[in-house]
């Protein structure tokens, strides 16, 4: 049994969904691997998440201590940008199975149409 704030997990599998789970949280984070992105940039390369979405699945993974949020006030526009600590950083080898299992199940189930 696992314990993260006040709230009990059965399983390490759990502990790790709690941190990744969901539609869109292992995709923004893929979309972080390669460093720092802009919030203009990560929404532009999610088309189909909607601001809404987009803003509080960052403010999660914020509070979670995955992702760091960079305001830069010195000369406007308002600059925001979201990067993986260090703590984030120890997902990629599960993200990067996560995109390897993506690129490879289309070859295998007919059910999967890649465009």
């Amino acid at each position: 049994m696992y314990t993260i704030d006040n709230k009990s997990y059965p399983c390490c599998t759990s502990v790790t969904m709690k941190f990744i789970g969901g539609k869109w949280k292992a995709v923004i984070l893929h979309h972080l691997i390669d460093g720092a992105r802009r919030y203009n940039e990560l929404r532009k390369s999610i088309p189909t998440i909607t601001e809404r979405t987009l803003s509080l699945q960052l403010k999660q993974l914020e509070e979670d201590g995955i992702v760091d949020r960079k305001v830069f006030t010195e000369k406007p526009p308002l600059v925001v940008e979201y990067e993986l600590t260090g703590f984030g950083r120890t997902l990629l080898p599960v993200l990067e199975a996560i995109t390897k299992w993506g690129e490879e199940a289309p070859v295998i189930s007919k059910k999967i149409i890649r465009n």
